[in-house]
């Protein structure tokens, strides 16, 4: 029967691997880099297995360790030369076991029939009989790497049992410092699996080659039809408007009035001054019936009588005209009284619209960075923003050649367009939102037509 303190040395047997292989564990997770983890893997682990020779390899699909992987530690060296013959025999081996081992065990023990012939041979001279192959795999990853550990004495299994455990723990922190794959490799990877993922990226591929209507937004506004501008008669001030924006009004209504004082002014002294003239000329008249020098006298004052009698009827006329009416019915249109009243305007200036709110059309201002092909004949919508559920369909009648900047500053071509009938007309001067439709492009242009625009713009294709 044992005795307690050969149980408690039993026991102690026991549990120290298990602690050896905990202390491993911290050991790689806390190391600070790749390179102090392969060292960590080929010199540190011979405290959990003992073994003469080790050696780390890492994959490297497309990655910075090329594309065949490279041997990254030895045990017992600080660097591994690439150039060495002991490192290019064990690149072999280790390609070789990689291509065909990577749907194996991740821990197995590895014989000279495992290599090809040329590799086999040399055994001897490199490795001992006892070679133990640990496959670093971390899970949901790709395979990252390799651990070969090589002695005289054969593999236990509790040995290989305690491997798996280390190949695991390492495989998981190993993989915090692998290089991230590239995009080659991720797009061969989405391709090789399976013909539902072919089927999908098929799908995918009819769905961005399919066909739509490419649309651009642009401000709207519901203009009058050949409007009838009404424009100030004569320079002065507007002195009242007598009609409020979009009023109904009738031919020959007053619509605004300017100030008359300094007409009013010159008209009086016009009128005094032909008064004056013609008193001069009667006079003169009278004196030429029996002076032959009165005769002279009476023409030059007929003259004058007319030049006086001319520029009061014209002051009388400027004067008739600051009273403005309505030549024919229609809806006012202009902005707001308050803005006119006492405002100084020039000759011709307009002042307000005459329009006729049965004959509308739309006007949308398609700003130059959305443009797109536009010409008579292509359909738009209006959106109005009063009335969000409602909906005007026009088509396009004239389109501007060359960009105006609107009243937000933005660079716009100009698109009168004309509205179909059969529907309700939208109400004069009703703002929203209008959708040019063009040609019918691919789903991917549509999708990528603005980027594409400003890298063009950024690199100056």
């Amino acid at each position: 029967m044992s005795s307690p303190d050969t149980i408690v040395q039993s026991v102690q047997d026991a549990a120290r691997p298990l602690a050896t292989l905990l202390q491993l564990m911290r050991r790689a997770r806390s190391a600070d880099g790749d390179d102090a983890l392969g060292f960590v893997m080929v010199n540190e682990s011979r405290q959990l297995l003992d073994y003469r020779q080790a050696a780390l390899w890492r994959d490297g699909p497309w990655g910075r360790d090329g594309p065949m992987g490279r041997v990254a530690a030895l045990s017992g060296l600080a660097e591994a030369d690439a150039a060495a013959p002991y490192v290019q025999w064990l690149a072999g081996v280790f390609r070789s076991v990689v291509a065909k081992a990577a749907a194996d065990a991740p821990v197995r023990v590895l014989q000279s029939e495992d290599l090809p012939p040329l590799l086999a041979q040399d055994w001897p001279n490199w490795l001992p009989a006892q070679v133990l192959w640990l496959r670093l795999q971390p899970p949901g990853t790709q395979t990252s790497g390799a651990l070969l550990l090589a002695r005289e004495q054969a593999w236990s299994d509790y040995e290989l049992t305690l491997a798996t455990e280390l190949a695991d723990a390492y495989a998981h922190a190993q993989s915090r410092f692998a290089p991230q794959r590239h995009w080659r490799e991720r797009l061969g990877a989405w391709l090789r699996p399976g013909r539902a993922r072919r089927w999908l990226l098929l799908a995918l591929l009819l769905l961005v080659c399919c066909p739509v209507r490419l649309t651009v937004l642009a401000r709207g506004e519901v203009t009058p039809q050949e409007p009838l501008l009404v424009r100030a008669p004569i320079g002065g001030v507007i002195d009242s408007i007598a009609v409020q924006p979009n009023q109904q009004v009738m031919a020959g209504t007053p619509l605004f009035s300017l100030d008359q004082t300094t007409l009013a002014g010159q008209y009086a002294l016009a009128s005094q001054a032909r008064e004056a003239a013609m008193e001069a000329y009667r006079q003169s008249a009278q004196l030429a019936v029996t002076d032959d020098r009165g005769k002279l006298e009476m023409a030059m004052d007929r003259a004058r009588l007319d030049e006086k009698v001319i520029e009061a009827d014209f002051t009388g006329r400027q004067l008739a005209r600051i009273h403005v009416k309505a030549p024919q019915a229609g809806v006012v249109v202009f902005s707001d009284r308050g803005d006119w009243q006492g405002r100084a305007v020039a000759v011709g200036e307009k002042v307000m619209t005459l329009a006729d709110p049965a004959r509308v059309e739309l006007t949308a201002f398609l700003p130059v960075a959305e443009a797109i092909q536009v010409q008579p004949g292509t359909a738009l919508r209006l959106y109005p923003n009063a009335a969000p559920t409602e909906s005007y369909d026009a088509v396009v009648s004239r389109v501007a050649y060359r960009a105006e900047a609107t009243e937000d500053g933005v660079l716009a071509y100009r698109i009168q367009a004309a509205f179909r009938t059969g529907q309700t007309m939208p109400r004069l001067g009703q703002m929203g939102t209008a959708r040019v439709y063009g040609d019918w492009v691919p789903l991917i242009y549509y999708a990528l037509r603005r980027p594409l625009t400003a890298a063009r713009q950024w690199l100056g294709w």
